[in-house]
């Protein structure tokens, strides 16, 4: 199916029902052409933080069977699914509900339940506690939940970001069926050097034949908290010396390629491509990159970050310190982790227990009776 005749049978006004427009009346501008900032854009109002509320968005890795149980009460999230249903040409909620967890936990599948499962999310916790979505002054998103961020602020339709998903998905499975690679969770003592780490087994990969071996830091999680992703060998390289590395633990991540490496660049073009054919818009409130921890300034802006997001490590512990960065004594927002599992929690307590602690709520997409005030 072409794209253009997924966005006729899909193109809804956006499912999230919010107090805020998620931009379907506003004018773009043509040919991906960057939109210029209003003055009063540029000025946004002080808000005082106490006030306020931001959203984290979860990536691949965070889904299990079961997620999404007990959020079709919610308005809007069954729609949502069948929505899901026509752009993906399968039954995504079947999937979350009842696996078989090896089909859940491919690349191709996982990404679009995690995005659809935070965005239903996000139904839940504008159902249950409409202040937090009304107040909301940021979001971000690790990897793929960078998009249910953009699509929660006004940037994308939920139904073109999530074609978008799809293809995105469907080339990041494709590359890393090219070569044998992985993702390897590393955290190390303060005395630990990642990079030299790198370079120790991209030279051990020459030495077994790799031609241009990859070994990299792909993931900034937190303080001595780094995801290394590049060829197998190389990562079996560093777990068998992590002692000597100074690493504390290791471990295997359940994905099947190299993310956020040059070994994605064969993902790049066909992601590119669908960008151009999405009406993207400046997000309406502030949304960070995964490239530089940055927040996004225009539509040009969001495509180009989006593409060079598959080649280029995930700085997640800059975009926290982007987020919460304030004088001494100043507020902390309301923290919400909108969608499956609790690691960007996780991560935010180990960057700034000040901001964990001032106040941080799961959002959770399986118990319907638990609260998210």
């Amino acid at each position: 199916m072409s794209a253009s005749l997924v966005f006729n049978a899909t193109k809804v006004r956006p499912l999230l029902s919010r107090c805020r427009s998620l931009s379907t009346d506003q004018p773009t501008p043509g040919n991906g052409s960057p939109s210029v900032p209003t003055e009063t854009e540029r000025q946004r109002p002080w808000k005082d933080p106490r006030g306020c509320s931001v959203f984290l968005f979860p990536g691949q890795g965070s889904q299990f069977v079961g997620m999404g149980r007990g959020l079709l009460r919610y308005p809007n999230v069954e729609e949502m699914f069948k929505v899901a249903q026509k752009v993906l040409g399968y039954d995504l909620l079947s999937l979350c509900l009842e696996g078989p967890e090896e089909e859940l936990m491919k690349t191709v599948h996982c990404q679009p339940a995690v995005f659809v499962t935070s965005l239903a999310a996000v139904e839940r916790l504008n159902q249950e506690n409409p202040k937090a979505i009304e107040t909301c002054v940021a979001a971000a998103g690790f990897s793929v939940g960078e998009f249910a961020a953009l699509v929660f602020s006004g940037a994308m339709t939920f139904a073109e970001a999530l074609y978008a998903v799809k293809v995105r998905a469907e080339a990041m499975q494709r590359a890393s069926e090219l070569v044998p690679s992985g993702m390897l969770s590393v955290v190390g003592k303060p005395q630990a050097h990642y990079k030299y780490a790198c370079l120790q087994a991209r030279e051990h990969c020459k030495a077994l034949g790799v031609e241009e071996p990859i070994c990299t830091v792909a993931n900034y999680l937190f303080p001595d908290g780094r995801v290394i992703a590049g060829h197998q060998q190389g990562l079996d390289f560093l777990q068998r010396n992590s002692r000597t590395l100074q690493f504390v633990r290791t471990k295997l991540l359940p994905v099947g390629g190299a993310f956020h490496t040059e070994l994605m660049k064969s993902a790049a073009d066909p992601l590119r491509d669908v960008l151009r054919q999405l009406e993207v818009r400046r997000p309406e409130i502030n949304v960070y990159s995964n490239v530089d921890g940055k927040r996004y300034t225009s539509d040009g802006h969001v495509r180009r970050q989006l593409v060079k997001q598959l080649v280029a490590p995930v700085k997640w512990e800059q975009t926290l310190h982007e987020l919460y960065e304030r004088g001494r004594g100043e507020n902390f927002p309301h923290t919400y982790e909108v969608g499956p599992g609790r690691q960007l929690g996780a991560t935010l307590h180990k960057c700034n227990r000040k901001a964990y602690a001032a106040a941080y709520t799961h959002v959770d997409v399986t118990a319907p009776d638990a609260s998210c005030d």
